[in-house]
């Protein structure tokens, strides 16, 4: 199981040099978010700072920009990388679409299959000069007279699909190099939800085989000699999430609807979604994060053997001031060099 990192930056600076650190603690790929900066700025800017490490995103938003410009993007970073991008999109939910970004929502499991499709047209035909015309309902590609005169690292840069629903991990196993589990994804919830719905998306490509799709899990990790102080700094995180009504069968499935409900009223009651943590239990954070002294995060990291092919770390960040986020970050790193004996 590959052990990778998405690093935390107050500053850009901050951002990079945390890939550096994580690249030699002997993370495979660092990954970047997109919501309050740019996935594929953050991309390009961690291509210049690290040398060996893969890069992704973690996600890119599908729909706000176009197919073209997307591929167009992901070779530019492929480049810069010496071929070390990996392409990561989701789709985000309907309100990110439509009042934040004034794009038309329509399908999602289906609009996503044609821009997957483009986008690896485009990289497999922009320096030929032919037409790139392609059909369909919510995607259509329309594009002639272009050619790309620049040289194409690859042609084939890996995609790699976010899923939370059964139809879109279905269309992650189907058609992704990847998939990229949720930031809450228990190992419990992985073998009881996500491989059945993976299983059932293989099966539609065929000749694809579980080996030629790499699971990734998200998980916040909040590492301290004191599990208490470790499992508060990950409460945040759980308490944004609890207060979304659409995650409600996830915490139903790990037996916490009570637990959510409380949440949800004390955001309608007018808290602030990051500040939320002290309405949710110890218990709940220990089912769902990897939060604890380092012996005890092992060993939930343990417990994705099997399941897993790849786990993604982050920091808790959630109603945290950026000295404790930095701190946490900090032993995370550590962790990871402990786990793998690190590249330094």
């Amino acid at each position: 199981m590959r052990v990778t990192y998405g690093p935390w930056g107050e500053t850009l600076a901050e951002l990079t040099e945390a890939a550096r650190a994580a690249e030699r603690a002997g993370a495979e790929v660092v990954w970047v978010p997109e919501m309050h900066r740019s996935a594929i700025v953050q991309a390009a800017a961690l291509s210049g700072a690290t040398e060996t490490a893969g890069i992704g995103t973690a996600i890119a938003l599908a729909f706000t920009r176009s197919p073209m410009v997307t591929a167009l993007e992901a070779l530019d970073v492929d480049e810069m990388s010496g071929g070390r991008f990996i392409l990561g999109l989701g789709t985000g939910v309907q309100r990110l679409n439509e009042d934040w970004h004034n794009v038309t929502w329509g399908k999602p499991v289906a609009r996503l299959r044609e821009t997957v499709r483009d986008i690896r047209h485009f990289w497999a035909n922009c320096a030929t000069g032919e037409p790139m015309v392609l059909d369909g309902e919510h995607a259509p590609m329309r594009v002639r007279g272009y050619r790309r005169p620049f040289p194409v690292a690859r042609t084939r840069i890996p995609v790699y699909l976010a899923a939370v629903g059964p139809a879109m991990t279905r269309l992650a196993a189907e058609i992704g190099d990847g998939w990229i589990s949720h930031e809450l994804c228990s190992p419990s919830y992985l073998a009881g939800r996500i491989l059945p719905e993976v299983d059932a998306g293989l099966a539609k490509a065929p000749g694809k085989k579980r080996e030629d799709l790499d699971l990734v899990v998200s998980a916040c990790c909040s590492v301290d000699p004191d599990p208490a102080a470790a499992r508060r700094r990950a409460a945040g995180l759980v308490g944004f999430y609890a207060s979304v009504r659409s995650y409600a069968d996830f915490f139903t499935f790990h037996g916490f609807a009570t637990e959510q409900a409380a949440v949800v009223e004390a955001f309608r009651s007018g808290r602030g979604a990051d500040h939320l943590g002290d309405v949710v239990p110890d218990r709940m954070v220990e089912a769902v994060t990897l939060a604890g002294a380092p012996d005890e995060v092992r060993a939930r990291l343990a417990a994705y053997e099997g399941l897993a092919d790849t786990v993604k770390l982050t920091p808790p960040t959630h109603g945290l001031p950026a000295e404790e986020t930095r701190a946490a970050q900090k032993a995370v790193i550590q962790l990871i060099a402990e786990i793998t004996g690190g590249r330094a």
